[in-house]
């Protein structure tokens, strides 16, 4: 990559993807999201990556957009914001998050659109689009309600539950805990990465035709993040978060 926002390796028929601005915690500006599409592309159009890792530098996974860029952001400005993770969602190849610390808002958006988690000890999934003022974006409430079902995602995005790894497994957010994520991520993905790659495409693509018959889930999620995008800019203009954005900037 010509920058470090996104660092990109590949080991064994797996590429690990590792977002990569760990004094902000990862948060997501333009320029890292644009980096985490085009990793994501350079492993769907390599024939010798059969899977994908995730994961965050530092202590945390990633904590969410970046409140300066968000503050600012219209509609075009917070698809620009969503593209990274979006591009995970859509990723051909199987996909895994190693969760390695707090996955905050866009940084829970960036851990569900992946098809596995791993929750690693620190590992904690914290909505906190509702506590910032916001409405959830990104087609947070239809990956949350289809990860967790309809009584905790309500749970999380109406009443501001947070989850640690051993929630997250339990409620079916992740798949486990592990103490080193990335090591567990990478051991999952070497299933894929010793099968032929035409049969690990194939199965991931008839999983989200046949998880609704009669739709695609990728396009369950774009209207999802169609259908949240006008309520949330118009909260992102809001006298009120505009008001916290200043007070968290004064800081």
């Amino acid at each position: 990559m010509s920058s470090d926002l996104v660092l990109y390796s590949v080991a064994d028929r797996v590429a690990l993807l590792t977002v990569n601005d760990p004094d902000r915690r990862n948060a997501v500006t333009d320029a890292m999201s644009a980096q985490l599409r085009a990793a994501v592309e350079r492993a769907e159009a390599d024939e010798n990556v059969h899977a994908l890792v995730i994961t965050g530098a530092g202590k945390a996974f990633c904590a969410g957009a970046d409140l300066s860029a968000l503050g600012a952001a219209a509609e075009e400005g917070l698809l620009r914001i969503y593209d990274g993770f979006m591009a995970i969602a859509n990723c051909a190849l199987p996909t895994v998050a190693a969760v390695n610390g707090a996955a905050v808002g866009a940084g829970l958006n960036l851990a569900l659109a992946a098809d596995v988690r791993i929750a690693g000890p620190h590992a904690l999934f914290d909505p906190r689009f509702q506590k910032l003022g916001i409405h959830p974006g990104g087609g947070a409430t239809w990956m949350l309600q289809r990860g967790v079902g309809p009584q905790v995602a309500r749970a999380a995005l109406l009443f501001g539950m947070r989850f640690d790894a051993e929630a997250a497994v339990t409620h079916g957010l992740a798949l486990q805990t592990a103490d080193d994520p990335v090591a567990a991520a990478l051991e999952l993905a070497a299933g894929p990465a010793n099968s032929p790659r035409e049969v690990v495409l194939a199965t991931k693509a008839t999983m989200r035709a046949t998880a609704a018959p009669g739709s695609v889930d990728t396009e369950a999620h774009h209207t999802a993040m169609r259908t949240e995008l006008g309520p949330q800019a118009k909260s992102i203009q809001s006298p009120e978060f505009q008001s916290r954005l200043q007070a968290a900037q004064r800081k």
